[in-house]
């Protein structure tokens, strides 16, 4: 079985909250794109937070809407052997190296994981790293539940993106 190899972290010197996931799924992997998946309702749930609708922008315009709103993206796996796209089957998973990452980033005030494995891992990782860390649910297709359920948590995420002259305000 072949390693799957994430993507490089899509983050600025204004990163102020860094969303992390697992891995990328095949769907994004062969996109080429975080959140790929186009069930996927990760770029609904952030554009809600941002006040922006991102899901029907090119790709490229959704990454500098998220870079614009403060927002870094990244996962926690740099790379793993896993058949298919869930979670439960990562093998052999090799850690991103996010402490370091987390240095880099001089305004970070929150990592959020987006799921169960990305928070189990990445919570060993950044343990005492200084930012908060807030689990939030998946939005991967396989973890059913309402979406306006998922979009009340991921709301957390606004108050660490308070001062960012971008942030529409309609929302919050």
């Amino acid at each position: 079985m072949s390693r799957k190899v994430g993507f490089d972290p899509v983050v600025d010197a204004d990163t102020r909250v860094l969303i992390l996931g697992s891995l990328p799924g095949d769907a994004s992997l062969k996109a080429g794109q975080y959140y790929g998946h186009p069930q996927n309702t990760f770029w609904r749930l952030i554009g809600g937070v941002l006040g922006v609708e991102l899901a029907a922008l090119p790709y490229d315009d959704r990454l500098a809407a998220l870079k614009a709103g403060g927002i870094g993206l990244w996962d926690v796996i740099a790379s793993a052997e896993r058949p298919g796209s869930l979670d439960a089957a990562i093998r052999l998973p090799e850690a991103a190296d996010l402490r370091g990452l987390v240095a880099t980033l001089p305004g970070l005030r929150a990592v959020a994981f987006n799921g169960g494995k990305a928070a189990r891992l990445g919570r060993a990782m950044l343990a005492d790293a200084g930012p908060d860390l807030l689990d939030l649910p998946s939005s991967s297709p396989a973890h059913a539940r309402p979406l306006a359920e998922k979009a009340a948590a991921w709301a957390a995420l606004r108050p660490y993106l308070d001062g960012c002259d971008h942030v529409s305000r309609e929302k919050m």
